[in-house]
């Protein structure tokens, strides 16, 4: 499996992470990757497990900015209001797209709108993905 594949399955991990962490979890975030791994039995190693542990410890350590940004930029919908998924994903998406490194906006985009069809509900993609085009544009200016 190529990079795209390894980081499509970390994305993955980090998002069932983040919503479990939503739901209350009690783990820290730096050490629930290793929790979600051990409690599920889940064969992740190597750059998969290192990148979805990137990505949860991004979200963690910039939530306040990162819920921020995507309060100004969901007019009429306050982060209690989402579902606890869509969250879940525009803020694992919006972290990348302000302190990813190596990553284009529009595949971030790209994934978090994939996630988005296959956890959240018939109308979360599209409400994702205007979320974020908003928030790419305010991580630019």
């Amino acid at each position: 499996m190529g990079q795209t594949g390894n980081r499509r399955r970390s994305r993955v991990y980090a998002l069932q992470i983040l919503y479990a962490l939503e739901n209350g979890s009690e783990d820290p975030p730096g050490q629930a990757v290793d929790a979600y791994r051990h409690h599920f039995g889940t064969e992740v190693e190597g750059d998969v497990l290192d990148f979805a542990r990137t990505l949860v410890s991004r979200v963690s350590d910039n939530q306040n900015k990162v819920d921020d940004l995507i309060t100004g930029c969901s007019k009429n919908w306050r982060l209690e209001r989402m579902a606890k998924i869509d969250k879940s994903i525009l803020r694992l998406a919006a972290s990348e797209l302000l302190f990813g490194e190596d990553v284009p906006v529009k595949v971030v985009i790209n994934e978090a709108v994939e996630l988005a069809k296959t956890f959240g509900a018939h109308e979360s993609a599209a409400f994702v993905n205007g979320i974020l085009d908003k928030v790419a544009q305010e991580a630019r200016d």
